[in-house]
């Protein structure tokens, strides 16, 4: 373990058990085949145990055990720094990120972005996203091969181009489509995803390096944006309901509106954030329910009593086992394995443990969610433990928790259920090659490991 004498109070922490040091192999593990080390880790350490830093990766505490999770979640938000862990993120997103604010700059952005992932405005989304769907899969031949993943790339991404930000189709909106789809397959596997992690090969070496290929893209995609906020400027109708024309009719406490900068790095961050996890959310439930043919006949019963073409939206978000099957798809491999980190400004208690100021908490959602305490059996996928039981917001956080939760979480799941829904009722589908698929690193998320390929066997 690594001296502690860099914290204050060093005489009075207590801290969580790990390994006496971190090695360059322990941090290609975490990066390259987190499960089985996250696995290990807990089997040797427990509910919390520390993974000593290495290199450009900080000394951590990794948190799994539902009291301390709570003590965090319901914690002042004045008592953490939370986008210090992030950086990683940035070449991705911006420095005016939600994801990397902190304060009251964050609590001001996420007030402001929050408004179209809820309520009406989001209700309002539901035609569009069933339309959306049947659409994507309406273009598959009967008896045609398709990827899952890519497939619900489409669909999530339309779905936030169109009812999120207002774009219209047109040459713009295909270009963003096409570019924002190939700078995301940039980490597309766990060796591409160790661009993100290691800033030393972070080197443009020309169009054909891969993180050359990567600005490149990212350049084209900001051009694009800047062209679509100048434009929106200059009409000066910031009326509709769409995120872009809310950002752009914001006004800070001075008076002044948001800089074309900030407009672009947030709407990078709803752009990423919001259908690169739901698309990966999509393609496991699809997997799941044509691996278990047991649970694809149970929801296809609830379906049947139901008009997806004629009912409210929110009555076909409200079906029981639907939502169970939502909520074990995203309990079982989480896309996210860990929430965002916290940095204590101040020494404090954490359940057993004092915890210095500075030392960085790591929530592992991966690891709560395959707790066998909470969840027995968790290595199998089973929806009805979400109709036995009700989960505290401690126990089952696919979207994090705390004042740094998801943002679109609400959306995520309206999205995920419709698009489920009008599938699953319009179209039989069959799995290529019925075999276990695990997750593997893409980027920050974590998505199937390999393709889930499916055919169309009958339209409805």
């Amino acid at each position: 373990m690594s001296s502690l004498s860099s914290h204050p109070a060093a005489s009075e922490v207590h801290l969580p058990k790990g390994p006496a040091r971190s090695t360059l192999w322990d941090s290609l593990s975490m990066i390259l085949n987190p499960m089985d080390f996250l696995d290990q880790m807990r089997s040797q350490y427990g509910e919390l145990f520390l993974v000593p830093g290495f290199g450009r990766f900080p000394e951590v505490i990794m948190v799994n055990d539902p009291k301390a999770i709570q003590q965090i979640f319901t914690a002042d938000e004045n008592t953490f720094d939370s986008g210090v862990g992030l950086d990683l993120v940035l070449p991705l997103v911006g420095d005016n990120s939600l994801i990397l604010l902190d304060g009251n700059r964050h609590k001001q952005q996420r007030k402001l972005l929050m408004p179209p992932f809820h309520g009406e405005r989001m209700r309002n989304y539901g035609e569009l996203i069933c339309n959306i769907a049947d659409q994507a899969i309406a273009r598959q031949s009967i008896g045609k091969t398709f990827l899952a993943r890519e497939t619900m790339q489409e669909v999530s991404l339309e779905t936030i181009l169109r009812a999120v930000f207002g774009l219209k189709e047109g040459d713009r909106y295909q270009q963003i489509l096409q570019l924002l789809t190939e700078m995301l397959d940039s980490f597309n596997s766990p060796f591409k995803s160790v661009f993100l992690f290691f800033k030393t090969l972070q080197k443009d070496l020309g169009p054909w390096s891969p993180w050359g290929n990567f600005l490149r893209k990212r350049e084209l995609l900001d051009r694009l944006l800047y062209q679509e906020i100048q434009e929106r400027r200059a009409q000066g109708n910031f009326s509709g309901e769409d995120i872009l024309s809310l950002l752009l009719n914001a006004q800070d406490e001075e008076g002044q509106p948001m800089s074309d900068v900030e407009l672009r790095d947030e709407l990078m961050t709803l752009l990423f954030a919001g259908h690169e996890t739901t698309a990966t959310a999509l393609a496991w439930a699809l997997y799941w329910l044509h691996y278990r043919p047991d649970v694809r006949e149970k929801l296809l019963q609830e379906l049947q009593s139901i008009d997806i073409k004629t009912s409210d939206p929110t009555a076909i978000t409200r079906l029981p086992y639907l939502n169970a099957v939502c909520s074990e798809t995203l309990r079982i491999y989480p896309v996210l394995f860990f929430a965002f980190p916290r940095v204590p400004k101040q020494p404090m208690p954490l359940v057993d443990y004092q915890i210095p100021e500075g030392m960085m908490l790591t929530i592992c959602i991966y690891l709560l969610h395959h707790n066998p305490e909470i969840y027995p059996d968790p290595k199998t996928f089973k929806p009805e433990r979400f109709l036995d039981r009700q989960y505290s917001p401690y126990e089952y956080i696919p979207f994090g928790g705390g004042n740094r939760r998801c943002l679109g979480a609400a959306f995520a799941l309206f999205e995920m259920k419709l698009v489920l829904a009008t599938v699953m009722s319009h179209y039989s589908l069959e799995l290529i090659n019925p075999r276990p698929i695990f997750p593997a690193r893409r980027g920050v998320t974590f998505a199937p490991a390999g393709d889930i390929a499916l055919r169309v066997t009958q339209r409805k």
